[in-house]
């Protein structure tokens, strides 16, 4: 028996510019792809060019119609995320959703960006913050729902407050779950003071599950040669319906971006036997996500690291 496709329907996004991080292959593909046929402007910036002119014409191929451009980014940077702000502001368009779902996983060892952070610290955290602080302007003109994609990684581990690019002694997975912890307070921080200082933006958390995609495949450009070893394990569970599907999981993300109201300050994952699969739904946060206190301090952190400032109020 064949299983039935998971799906959620998106309203019309005629006329809402888009930004999404990480759009140029598998789930972040899948959910470009469905944007932009639901008729958004979609801005998709991208570290390497060509693999993004290829998703512009998977996308166009799904939706003839799309509006959809590409940007240079490279999240391992804060120089080129400056540069991208730049570029952006200089546009002057509001941005009315930013999607930050680009993220690298399990580095066979420690590496660092270019600004001497741990590399998945220095990514799926620290560039996505000071991408969200460079467009505060055009995300505020646009009343922007930000959502910051984590991962069920977050529901283990911790932040390493005390070595946070793990100078001291590293592991790939327990740095992973840190940078993605880390996301999360940041995103609930952004969320809670745009409301205290009214800058019009709510922000969301989402979380794909566990799904055979592209995060688990061979990535050179973190010196991984081979598939991670539950590779094979996640794609069958992903058969027989326990896990999710590439597909899958995007919908929780495309659910915290475009659900109408005043959804600020919630978590969006898959409904399933614990949030590895299933459908989309409103979830209840992780433990490591509840202290408002690690949210402020982690708004501090990020700030002193990036050297991005944020009004005060």
């Amino acid at each position: 028996m064949t299983r039935s496709p998971i799906d959620i329907t998106l309203p019309d996004l005629t006329g809402k510019r888009v930004l999404l991080t990480g759009g140029s292959d598998g789930m972040g593909l899948v959910i470009a792809a469905r944007l932009a046929a639901a008729g958004a402007d979609l801005v998709l910036p991208v570290r390497n060019q060509s693999k993004g002119e290829a998703a512009i014409a998977t996308i166009r191929e799904r939706a003839p119609k799309a509006s959809v451009s590409l940007r240079s980014l490279d999240l391992s940077s804060l120089d080129s995320v400056a540069a991208l702000g730049e570029t952006l502001n200089y546009e002057g368009d509001p941005i009315h959703m930013f999607i930050g779902n680009a993220g690298i996983m399990h580095p066979p060892e420690r590496q660092t960006t270019k600004d001497g952070f741990e590399l998945q610290f220095g990514t799926n955290h620290l560039g996505h913050a000071a991408l969200i602080g460079h467009l505060l302007p055009l995300l505020q003109a646009g009343g922007a729902r930000v959502t910051l994609q984590i991962s069920i990684a977050a529901n283990q581990g911790a932040v390493n407050w005390e070595d946070p690019n793990w100078e001291r002694s590293y592991d790939s997975m327990d740095a992973y779950s840190h940078s993605k912890i880390a996301y999360g307070l940041f995103g609930l921080e952004l969320d809670r003071r745009s409301r205290v200082a009214g800058w019009g933006i709510t922000a969301n958390l989402s979380h794909p599950g566990v799904a055979p995609t592209s995060l688990l495949d061979v990535r050179p450009e973190i010196g991984r040669t081979h598939a991670v070893r539950s590779r094979g394990l996640i794609t069958l569970l992903s058969r027989i319906g326990i896990m999710g599907t590439v597909a899958s999981a995007g919908l929780p993300a495309l659910m915290a971006a475009t659900t109408p109201g005043d959804q600020g300050g919630k978590f969006f994952g898959p409904s399933g036997i614990r949030g590895l699969g299933g459908r989309p739904a409103e979830q209840k946060l992780y433990s490591r996500l509840r202290s408002p206190d690690d949210a402020t301090r982690m708004w501090d952190l990020t700030q002193k690291l990036t050297q991005v400032r944020f009004p005060s109020r």
